[in-house]
């Protein structure tokens, strides 16, 4: 990938806003056929001992669809080459709470690519995923990550280069509601530990993100009606969004926005995980696992890249993030204690969140 630089952390895009910015990319379900390595008497044991074909649902969060469109026939290529047996595997993809909730209701997912672990965690909390799944696959199961992103106006009028130029006086934030978006909670712990994980303390950081909401001239429900505001009502001066969303839409040609990186930031980490009451039901256990085991696999890991993600192994880290902005300051989800006590000291109700922010001000 190359992006043109103004700034070590800056991108330069152009977007057709006529063009009708959206990056929540509601697809239709995507079907891919493959195959994949062993000698041929285990081959021939394994194809007696299962069935010739197996089915696989794969559900994730919209912006992924671009990437799992190549690694899906690579591993199905892999599995087939491998055992004989054919794989399809269905992705369907929307937005990453609308999928929990689809899986929450019923929709059988064997593997869950979604876009933060509170997400997984609610499946789990559900009965449907085994405690312990982040032990289950590399990286405590990350398998993708990202920072966020000021989207501005073109040329950047604002001057909008850290978080503290979010609180200037005339400077309008938009940003989805925390209350009911996965990726709007990104966006306060993103705000939160510019303050609070640089050196101040928590009461500096409360009246820093309390300042922010304030230029908030709306909170959309999720980042979709967000990006909307930003882009086709022409609504605020800079949107905090994932960088790889924007990269992602510079790939696609939109133009005309201006995008930074700020040096501190948060690691926005995209967990999977096995659907163990789906897949012990179908019986695709061995599949399953085999698939989310490939995504931490440096062919995966290219492909995540190519489209704006940062890696998710470790290993990789040195030959895939000289594609990426340097950001010198790097928090996670466990400076905050993790995602229940993220959700029980800012989300809940009469949490921090709701003490600092009110729809009626």
């Amino acid at each position: 990938m190359s992006f043109s630089s103004r700034h070590p952390a800056t991108y330069t895009f152009s977007l057709a806003v006529a063009a009708g910015f959206s990056l929540s990319l509601t697809a239709p379900l995507f079907a891919a056929t493959d195959s994949a390595q062993t000698p041929a008497s285990t081959k021939t044991q394994l194809v007696s001992q299962a069935p010739q074909r197996v089915e696989l649902l794969l559900v994730s969060y919209a912006v992924t669809k671009a990437a799992y469109d190549k690694i899906i026939p690579k591993f199905v290529a892999k599995w087939k080459q491998e055992t004989g047996q054919e794989v399809v595997i269905n992705g369907s993809y929307a937005g990453s709470g609308t999928q929990t909730r689809a899986i929450l209701d019923g929709l059988e997912a064997d593997v869950a690519a979604l876009a933060l672990a509170l997400d997984t965690k609610r499946l789990e909390k559900g009965g449907l995923i085994q405690p312990g799944w982040e032990q289950e696959a590399p990286n405590d199961a990350i398998v993708t990550k990202s920072v966020i992103a000021f989207v501005t106006r073109p040329g950047n009028p604002k001057g909008i280069r850290t978080w503290s130029d979010l609180t200037k006086p005339g400077v309008q934030v938009i940003t989805a509601n925390p209350k009911t978006s996965g990726g709007a909670r990104w966006n306060f712990l993103g705000l939160w530990g510019a303050i609070s994980q640089t050196g101040s303390g928590e009461s500096k950081a409360l009246d820093f993100v309390s300042q922010v909401y304030r230029n908030a001239p709306l909170l959309p429900k999720d980042a979709r009606e967000a990006t909307d505001a930003f882009f086709k009502k022409n609504q605020g001066d800079v949107l905090l969004n994932y960088e790889n969303e924007m990269i992602l839409a510079s790939q696609k040609g939109e133009t005309g926005f201006f995008t930074v990186i700020p040096q501190s930031n948060i690691s926005i980490d995209n967990p999977v995980a096995v659907v163990d009451k789906v897949v012990d039901k179908k019986g695709t256990r061995k599949v399953a696992e085999a698939f989310v085991q490939y995504l931490f696999t440096p062919e995966a890991q290219r492909e995540f890249a190519t489209v704006g993600f940062r890696p998710g192994v470790p290993a990789l880290t040195k030959e895939l993030d000289k594609n990426f902005p340097k950001v010198t300051k790097l928090y996670t989800v466990k400076e905050f204690g993790g995602w229940d006590n993220i959700q029980k000291k800012f989300f809940d109700d009469g949490a921090v969140f709701d003490q600092i922010y009110s729809p009626t001000r």
